[in-house]
């Protein structure tokens, strides 16, 4: 099986959409079930057997930085990548920590991002991982079983597993359930500065190298303080 020594962990946004309870503490440090958001992800990564990972922060970067250097020798080790001056978005804080992710494969994984799973997502994707025809996998939620998600998804999947784009006003299956694989060849070229992982994933759909994978398991889409609730309530009857 691939193996990803390294990840990204993308913790750097503001979190408004999570307001008030974000007026004070950054989104990754929420608690659910009374573990910080972050904690869950990085935990997963651990247990799929990565050693390294770099969270990204701008927004309350004190809070964040204190927490994840401060987590009593777990695993994963942590590197930060910086980004009090300017918020990159989620393609250019990849980009400006691929010195610290090295060549790949590696995980790039929302901090935000926890799901209710039967089979271990993470070393699935590690199974799945092919470069020869990849340059992304990303995980994929059912949207009709996921908890906090109501928009109309964001992909459909053919039957080898590339995917394809929704397009405007259509409702499709599946949405990005935050956390993909890759590695550094995705971003040869990639623009300077801010930018979207959107940018890079739709030159791979071009090339019909974008592909997915469906998470067998219940996504969390813990954007709001409401959808916060409902994932407590699902957590305790189903665990994460």
């Amino acid at each position: 099986m691939t193996k990803a020594a390294t990840a990204m962990v993308l913790a750097a946004g503001q979190g408004e959409r999570m307001r008030p309870l974000t007026l004070t503490m950054p989104k990754p440090l929420i608690p659910l079930a009374g573990r910080p958001l972050i904690d869950h992800v990085l935990d997963r990564l651990a247990q799929a057997g990565v050693e390294t990972a770099v969270v990204n922060v701008h927004y309350l970067a004190d809070q964040l930085e204190t927490h994840v250097k401060n987590r009593d020798g777990k695993r994963p080790s942590i590197l930060v990548s910086d980004e009090r001056g300017v918020l990159l978005d989620t393609g250019g804080g990849v980009t400006k920590a691929l010195p610290l992710l090295g060549a790949g494969p590696f995980f790039i994984h929302n901090a935000d991002s926890v799901w209710s799973e039967s089979a271990p997502a993470l070393p699935r994707m590690l199974r799945a991982w092919d470069p020869e025809k990849m340059d992304c996998l990303l995980l994929l939620a059912p949207t009709g079983t996921s908890i906090g998600y109501n928009f109309d998804g964001d992909f459909s999947v053919g039957e080898d597993g590339r995917l394809v784009r929704k397009e405007k006003g259509e409702v499709v299956p599946f949405a990005f359930a935050g956390a993909s694989l890759c590695d550094a060849r995705l971003f040869e070229n990639a623009p300077d500065g801010r930018f979207s992982l959107n940018v890079l994933w739709d030159r791979a759909l071009i090339k019909g190298r974008l592909y997915g994978i469906e998470l067998d398991g219940r996504w969390m889409h813990v954007g709001t303080p409401a959808a916060l609730a409902e994932a407590e309530t699902l957590f305790e009857r189903e665990g994460a």
